[in-house]
C-alpha cells in the first residue's frame, strides 16, 4: 500500500509539473470579447438610468456587479468546457492553476469594494481605478501560463485604473471610465489569445 501511495503521489507530482509547464488554452478568444461586449452594455445601461452615480452609488455597483457576475459565470463555464476539450487528462490540474492564479485578485477587489463602500463612502469614486489595477495585477499573475503578450492588456488596465485616479473626483464614476477599459481591454486580452494560436480552436 505504501507503494502504491508513493506511485500515486508520483503521479500526481508528474501531472502538476506538467500543468505548470503547459500555456493555459482554457480561455476561449470568443468568450473574452463577449465580456466586453457586457462592459460597453453596461456603461450604457449606466448612462441611461443613472445621470448622477455618485447620488445613486447603490445602482451604480448593482449594474457592475451583475456585469461583472455575468462575465465571470461565462468564462468560467466556457473554460472548464474547453479545457476539458483543449487539456484532457490535464484539465483539472489547469483549471485549479488558472483559477489559484487570478482568485486572490478578484477577492481582494471584492473585499476593497465591501470595505471602501461601508467606511469610506466619499471615497467610493475611486473604486473603478482600484477594480481595474487589481484586475491587471489578476491578468499579470498569469502571465506564465499564458501567451507572453498578456501583459499589453495587463499594462492597459494599470493604465486605466490609474488614470481613473487620477481624475480625484467623481467623474472617475463616469460609464466610459469603466465601459471603454473594460471594452478595449477584453479585446485586447481576446486579441492576443486568438491571434497566438491561430490555427486553433476558438
Amino acid at each position: 500500500m505504501d507503494e502504491l501511495a508513493k506511485a500515486l503521489g508520483d503521479i500526481d507530482s508528474i501531472r502538476r509539473q506538467v500543468a505548470g509547464a503547459t500555456e493555459f488554452r482554457g480561455y476561449g478568444p470568443a468568450t473574452l470579447l463577449s465580456t466586453g461586449v457586457l462592459a460597453a452594455i453596461a456603461a450604457v445601461m449606466q448612462a441611461a438610468w443613472l445621470s448622477d452615480p455618485p447620488n445613486h452609488f447603490p445602482r451604480y455597483l448593482g449594474i457592475w456587479i451583475a456585469a461583472a457576475t455575468a462575465s465571470a459565470c461565462l468564462t468560467g463555464a466556457q473554460m472548464f468546457a474547453r479545457s476539458r476539450r483543449m487539456h484532457s487528462f490535464l484539465s483539472n490540474e489547469m483549471i485549479r492553476m488558472a483559477v489559484e492564479q487570478f482568485l486572490p485578485s478578484a477577492v481582494a477587489g471584492a473585499l476593497t469594494t465591501v470595505v471602501i463602500a461601508r467606511s469610506a463612502p466619499n471615497s467610493t469614486w475611486m473604486l473603478p481605478g482600484i477594480w481595474q489595477i487589481i484586475f491587471s495585477l489578476g491578468i499579470l499573475a498569469s502571465c506564465r501560463f499564458l501567451p507572453r503578450w498578456i501583459v499589453l492588456p495587463g499594462a492597459w488596465y494599470m493604465l486605466t485604473g490609474l488614470l481613473c485616479l487620477a481624475f480625484g473626483d467623481s467623474r472617475a464614476l463616469s460609464p466610459w471610465a469603466m465601459g471603454i477599459p473594460f471594452a478595449v481591454g477584453q479585446g485586447l486580452v481576446a486579441s492576443v489569445l486568438f491571434f497566438s494560436r491561430r490555427g486553433g480552436s476558438v
